[in-house]
């Protein structure tokens, strides 16, 4: 394979044939539930099933996945079920290849850093889920360290793309709300212990010596998702808690949880916007969507999750009254009117892959880069700094000067 393929010249007279580039994308942690579903499957497999991606200059970009992993049986199992021709066990191989010329990593924590170190190092542009790394002077050092190489790289930041985001970020750029006041968020569902059913997750997440913890997992998106709907995160006040220690892991072997299971955290942003966002895997779910943010401001409010949104202007708000000896009668939820979906959304992650291919070919920069990735794991030390501490703690500013 080449990394520029350009289909050989249309014959006189026939319709014109648009140049096409073939990019190699070696993706790492494809066996993971994410790295499979939403990376390969949903996203690059997606993407080459639809032929590719169209560029402003009518170049379509098409996409080649090497598949890389530990277990040789499982990546052949992988191919031959998605008719991919390649994978390999022996990353450093891969990146010695010139024909792939993107790294994906879809790993878990503790092996991330390591491996975007050696794609670093080998010259290829990167795209990570995150957190980049377990602690924030490791991941400013790889943002560095890319910058330094001058090597593209591209952060995950999936929950930007999901439907109900993208209606709130309509109604922020609108003016709908006047001045923003508070953001209220939920986020979690019960994940079961292990002993009578199967837990929904893995046993490393509740190890905190394997780099587990709902902070970890949680804070980076949240750093994000308000950062860059709401403003700048100043500081937090966090409260960690394992409120289930035993569980059970995938060989159904008990062990004692080290990492939090909950979250509850207090975010003071830039223009006095004040957040409050409880994460947890030890909550049974009573709400619309698995995540949900409800925003106040001085105009109207707004109630999202992950594909919903619903509104309240100030001009049908009601004026309720607080009675404990009477009974309310009043229907508060039919104050709140769905707004529309006026577009059709896409896979989030593929939305995103998307930008960051089109940005790749065209040299672009890219926003959501690994110093943006820094400020997550930033926000995630802080919150666990917070809670060890008992105190609200200041995030400094990152740079990579």
């Amino acid at each position: 394979m080449s990394d520029t393929t350009i289909a050989p010249a249309a014959a006189e007279g026939s319709a014109t044939r648009p140049a096409v580039r073939e990019v190699g994308i070696i993706m790492n942690g494809v066996s993971g539930r994410m790295g499979y579903r939403q990376h390969l499957v949903r996203s690059i497999l997606a993407i080459r099933e639809q032929g590719g991606i169209e560029l402003p200059d009518g170049t379509k970009l098409t996409v080649k996945p090497l598949l890389v992993g530990r277990s040789e049986a499982k990546l052949a199992e992988l191919a031959a079920k998605h008719g991919i021709e390649d994978y390999t066990t022996d990353l450093d191989a891969a990146l010695a290849d010139p024909r792939w010329e993107i790294y994906a990593d879809f790993l878990v924590t503790k092996a991330r850093a390591s491996a975007l170190r050696k794609a670093i190092a080998a010259g290829k542009t990167i795209y990570t889920e995150k957190p980049t790394a377990e602690t924030v002077g490791e991941a400013l050092e790889l943002a560095r360290l890319a910058q330094e190489a001058g090597v593209k790289t591209g952060v995950v930041h999936d929950k930007l793309y999901l439907p109900g985001l993208q209606k709130l970020k309509r109604l922020i750029d609108s003016g709908f709300f006047g001045r923003i006041l508070s953001v209220r968020g939920e986020f979690g569902y019960w994940v079961f212990e292990g002993d009578w059913q199967p837990a929904q997750r893995p046993s490393w997440n509740y190890r905190a010596e394997d780099g587990g913890g709902i902070i970890v997992d949680m804070f980076p998106h949240w750093n994000y998702v308000l950062e860059n709907l709401f403003g700048e995160i100043k500081s937090v006040y966090a409260q960690a808690s394992v409120h289930i220690a035993d569980r059970w892991d995938e060989k159904g072997e008990h062990y004692t949880a080290t990492a939090e299971d909950a979250a509850y955290g207090i975010f003071e942003l830039e223009g006095g916007v004040v957040a409050q966002i409880n994460s947890s895997w030890t909550v049974r779910v009573n709400r619309d969507e698995l995540v949900e943010f409800h925003v106040d401001g001085t105009h109207g409010s707004a109630v999202v999750g992950l594909f919903g949104a619903k509104i309240q202007h100030r001009n049908a708000t009601p004026k309720p009254v607080w009675n404990p000896d009477l009974a309310d009668s009043h229907d508060y939820d039919a104050d709140w009117a769905e707004v529309p979906t006026n577009e059709v959304f896409q896979n989030g992650f593929k939305q995103q892959w998307e930008e960051f291919l089109v940005s790749f070919a065209e040299g672009t920069d890219y926003e959501f880069d690994l110093l943006a990735g820094a400020r997550g794991v930033l926000l995630a030390e802080a919150g666990l700094q917070s809670s060890s501490e008992g105190r609200k703690v200041e995030l400094p500013k990152l740079s990579l000067s």
